[in-house]
């Protein structure tokens, strides 16, 4: 009772900062902390010890009888399913093609993913894969993509992405191969660093060559924290931020990205995955259930996952969909619960908010424009399906929208919208405890920044004057802005 009462308070606290429209503007004052910074979550932040575990726990305001839900999704999150038939039929209907044997393993923590240290056989690529597709064929193919109907059009044969291991009596569709270039690059005093530009190919086809016009798209998985207050933004905040046509002339032009809701039968905002190809966090766990694992959900009934018919073994191989009344290998409650889980995965709070260097290094941020696309807040709806999570100030420095990010980060594969040198936004909040978490800190959609310094000298496109102001400031200022980075 007494905890019960404590939550319920915490909802009405006033670290979630002034319900003003004004507490929403990029404030011009880093001489101190805005109201609520400390809190990017709002009230569902989480004010615990920093280690592996600070991206794994649940809502700080959640009251404990909804606890018990995240636990299960979380129990569900963590499931390594086998390949059916199996004596664990609650557990099987792995494959037979997939890239991970569980959610956890590609989100490890609940963090990002990060390429392969090596290439086959002497390391794999789990939590990292390539998309795979072709340009559309047909004035039907043509039809869907200009509608919003469908994304893209797969490759003939393996489909939407390349999944590199298999059940036994199976062939795998191949492996990753990634070869690294170094490229110098300058900053104006003189210091010097090295990129890394990665070029993709696929070796041990196992089933036959690849459509002459493959393109191919390298994806690691992204962090889980705050998703489910991301989600909770109105769509009216986000559009506001849009400018596709760039008519203020400030060289940033987002534009939305609008995918096809599989779900409500609706084409909706994207908001969720490296190009916001998924337009809710229900979608992107069950289309990850299919592609990445190979197990069928209410969105995604096939029982082969993402096998195409061109893999007739891998249509006909066994599955685990024994369940009498749904004939799915995770059925509507396992999804829900697993969706609880990532809607509830909490924010951590901000460190040194109010150190000097930090304070410094917020208004270099801000002053080098990379506020244009990393908006700083946005308050989540009043009326949300998930209580802790409603009408909070919250800081998740993203505005979910596209920008073209010049040839360096191009991977030339249009998804939607999005063109092939276009990306979302990625949320920075948690960015600074990616190596307390992951154990690395790779960054991009690919990985390929080997730390936040190499990140930003990747950005291009609409954002090469933030980044050519980071290139041009003195050392000193580099260092407070990267502090500022690692406070978040």
């Amino acid at each position: 009772m007494i905890r019960s009462l404590v939550v319920s308070l915490l909802l009405f606290l006033p670290v979630v900062a002034p319900a003003a429209e004004d507490g929403l503007r990029p404030t011009a004052d880093f001489t101190k902390p805005e109201p609520g910074e400390t809190h990017p979550g709002g009230a569902a932040t989480v004010f615990k010890s920093l280690n592996h575990d600070s991206f794994s726990h649940s809502s700080a305001n959640m009251a404990f009888e909804r606890e018990l839900n995240f636990k299960v999704g979380n129990g569900f999150f963590r499931r390594v399913w086998v390949s059916a038939p199996s004596s664990t039929r609650a557990a099987d209907g792995l494959g037979p093609l997939f890239n991970a044997k569980a959610c956890q393993r590609c989100h490890i923590k609940d963090g990002r993913g990060h390429p392969p240290a090596a290439n086959a056989p002497d390391d794999d690529a789990v939590s990292m894969f390539l998309r795979l597709s072709i340009p559309p064929r047909t004035e039907e193919e043509r039809r869907l993509i200009a509608e919003d109907r469908s994304h893209f059009v797969p490759e003939p044969v393996y489909g939407s992405q390349l999944q590199d291991f298999a059940v036994q009596g199976q062939a795998a569709e191949g492996r990753m191969r990634i070869e690294y270039e170094d490229l110098p690059v300058r900053f104006a005093d003189g210091e010097g660093v090295t990129l890394r530009a990665p070029r993709y190919s696929v070796t041990d086809l196992g089933y036959g060559p690849l459509h002459p016009q493959v393109m191919m798209s390298p994806r690691v998985a992204p962090q889980m924290i705050g998703l489910g207050l991301l989600e909770q933004v109105p769509e009216a905040a986000i559009l506001s931020k849009a400018d596709p046509e760039d008519a203020d002339g400030d060289g940033v032009s987002g534009k939305p990205q609008r995918v096809w809701d599989p779900g409500r039968k609706v084409v909706a905002l994207g908001r969720f995955g490296w190009k916001a190809g998924a337009p809710s966090i229900d979608v992107q766990n069950q289309s990850a259930f299919s592609g990445d694992i190979g197990i069928s959900t209410p969105l995604f009934p096939a029982p082969y996952g993402e096998c195409t018919q061109a893999q007739t073994a891998c249509r006909e191989g066994p599955h685990g969909d024994d369940s009498e009344y749904d004939r799915l290998e995770a059925n509507r409650q396992v999804t829900d619960l697993v969706l609880f889980y990532s809607r509830h995965l909490a924010v951590p709070a901000r460190r040194g908010v109010d150190v000097a260097e930090v304070l410094r290094g917020k208004k270099l941020f801000y002053e080098s424009g990379c506020i244009a696309c990393h908006t700083p807040k946005f308050r989540t709806a009043p009326d949300g399906p998930e209580p802790e999570l409603r009408d909070q100030l919250i800081w998740p420095y993203t505005d979910l929208l596209l920008h073209d990010m010049g040839p360096g980060l191009a991977d030339g594969r249009p998804e939607g919208r999005a063109g092939g040198a276009e990306w979302r936004t990625p949320p920075l909040w948690g960015i600074g405890l990616t190596q307390t978490v992951s154990g690395h800190s790779f960054f991009l959609h690919d990985g390929r920044a080997r730390n936040l310094t190499e990140a930003i000298l990747w950005h291009d496109g609409e954002a090469r004057r933030a980044r050519e102001a980071f290139r041009t400031m003195d050392e000193p200022d580099r260092a407070a802005l990267l502090r500022f980075l690692d406070s978040l």
